[in-house]
């Protein structure tokens, strides 16, 4: 192991064979934590080839199970989005994506730091379940179009392993390590087609747009290499997607998105990726696709596909619960709103308890923040900038610091 690791901190690339012995050694409990966390942070410095990259994808997809999804009719397209603050659009972008006749079948997964995770958002609907056999996931996926479960235990377990010493060894930021990660439980998960949504800002693993492209070609080429068609869409997560953030509350403006009663910038993306998933699994051109997704919104169909697949996995919207305790945040100066820091508003959502610090904190779902006010908005001395949902954690003094407001000459 020892000579695998002073290869790659040479800079020099390693052969599937090598990449075998270290990884496949770890996930076997042969390789030690501190032998693996200096060669990841090798190759976070090193970085990798494409061919390194396209063997370790393969070495993760091979370490578990792989899901048939070839009797469920249609053309299965997935939908990734590599993470930010308020990030709601599965729960949206499914029902519309099934409404529209292209199967929405996915595996999703939780949130760790301050992006949320979809599993979290939907177990915040009392008996919703999210732990689906195969059996369940597959019959539901036929009988409704639309199924979202947590991941399988024996799905990519090689990356999962993997993943959670990266996510304390610093080394989750490197983008062969991302791409790999991403695309093996991907095409794991067994769609024919594939639309990632990488995001790019201070909210997002990626702090600039050059390296969300950087990651989003070399997640295109993993697709290439493997026959899957993938589109990507390089998107803003400088600012928090959307009013809400926090469980309950992002499961509220869902709804009332799908009702057609909220038009903000999550509203406009969910059309755009909704249409891409509709124009590759009917492989028709964008405006068509584009046009049916619309239809589905003006007309409910894709709420009522909403409420048929909570109801499917047990949930019971009646008794979705939001804090009762609230805060307002309010300006303490006057001018106009420039920046709502995605990041900060991310932490902020974390100390309240609606995320994650470390894989076994319990989430409060009742928890999260409304924002009052959007950017270029004009705000005065005593405006309410947010309100924060309260649980049993202390509101942190540095609230204040996630809104940027410029005075006006």
């Amino acid at each position: 192991m020892i000579h695998i690791i002073d290869k790659k901190r040479q800079g020099k690339p390693l052969s599937r064979e090598e990449l075998s012995f270290a990884f496949g050694g770890y996930l076997d409990g042969k390789i030690p934590d501190y032998q693996m966390s200096a060669l990841l942070m090798a190759i976070c410095i090193k970085g990798m080839t494409e061919q390194e990259i396209f063997d370790l994808t393969d070495l993760f997809i091979q370490s578990g199970d792989q899901l048939d999804l070839s009797d469920i009719a249609g053309i299965k397209v997935d939908k990734h989005s590599t993470g930010g603050v308020g990030d709601k659009t599965t729960m949206i972008i499914g029902p519309l994506v099934a409404s529209c006749n292209v199967p929405f079948v996915k595996m999703s997964g939780r949130g760790l730091g301050h992006t949320g995770g979809t599993i979290d958002k939907l177990e915040s609907i009392p008996g919703f379940r999210t732990d689906l056999s195969e059996e369940e996931f597959l019959k539901q996926a036929e009988e409704i179009n639309m199924v979202v479960t947590a991941q399988t235990a024996n799905l990519a377990p090689m990356d999962k392993k993997i993943y959670a010493l990266r996510d304390v060894t610093a080394t989750v930021q490197s983008i062969p390590l991302i791409a790999s990660s991403v695309m093996s439980k991907k095409i794991a998960s067994g769609a024919d087609k594939i639309l990632l949504d990488v995001k790019f800002g201070k909210g997002a693993l990626m702090p600039t747009k050059e390296e969300a492209q950087e990651l989003a070609n070399i997640m295109q080429k993993i697709g290439d290499h493997y026959h899957k068609e993938v589109r990507t869409l390089i998107t803003d997560m400088n600012t928090p997607l959307g009013n809400s953030i926090g469980n309950s509350l992002e499961v509220v403006e869902a709804v009332r998105i799908l009702k057609n009663e909220e038009h903000n910038l999550l509203f406009e993306l969910c059309i755009e990726l909704a249409s891409n998933m509709v124009s590759m699994g009917q492989e028709i051109s964008l405006p068509q696709a584009k046009q049916q997704v619309v239809e589905a919104l003006e007309s409910q169909k894709g709420y009522q596909k909403f409420l048929e697949f909570v109801k499917y996995q047990h949930g019971d919207l009646s008794k979705l619960e939001i804090s009762k305790e609230k805060q307002d945040i309010v300006a303490e100066e006057s001018g106009i709103l420039v920046a709502i820091d995605a990041l900060k508003v991310g932490e902020l959502s974390v100390e309240l308890g609606a995320g994650r610090k470390t894989k076994d904190d319990v989430i409060d779902p009742k928890v999260g923040i409304l924002l009052k006010k959007k950017l270029g908005d004009p705000v005065e001395v005593g405006d309410t900038l947010c309100t924060l949902y309260l649980g049993k954690n202390p509101v942190p003094d540095w609230v204040l610091e996630c809104f940027t407001i410029e005075k006006q000459n």
